[in-house]
């Protein structure tokens, strides 16, 4: 990602549903993290717009933002809507067709994480 881009939108809060317009007939996408352990993408999908079926070597996240979508993960369908999310599993066959327009995150993993990750608090 370039890094201008990744200035506009990092140490900021952001709307989901604003980091992109939707555009009559077509899928657009932002990439908002691009790492090599994994992606985080935003895409906004014109009411009948979909990705066709295929396969990945990786789990996906899917978190829908807006709208409604039909997923088929290895032949079966599932809807969701707004504020609903389903882990495309690695290596299963998957499709998504927009029922209404909607929006989704993204988020895939590629590698492992091998240690331990610890969080501060701020109880006093």
């Amino acid at each position: 990602m370039n890094e201008d881009l990744n200035a506009t939108i990092t140490a900021k809060t952001l709307k989901l549903k604003d980091l992109l317009a939707y555009q009559g007939g077509a899928v657009v996408s932002r990439t908002l993290v691009d790492k090599d352990a994994g992606t985080v993408t935003a895409f906004a999908f014109d009411n009948g717009q979909g990705l066709s079926e295929h396969t990945t070597p990786y789990d996906a996240l899917v978190i829908v933002v807006d709208g409604e979508v039909e997923i088929k993960i290895s032949g079966e369908s599932f809807h969701l809507r707004e504020g609903e999310m389903i882990i495309m599993p690695a290596n299963k066959p998957h499709a998504l067709k927009a029922i209404t327009k909607f929006k989704m995150i993204l988020i895939m993993i590629r590698a492992k994480y091998s240690g331990a990750h610890t969080h501060e608090t701020n109880d006093r």
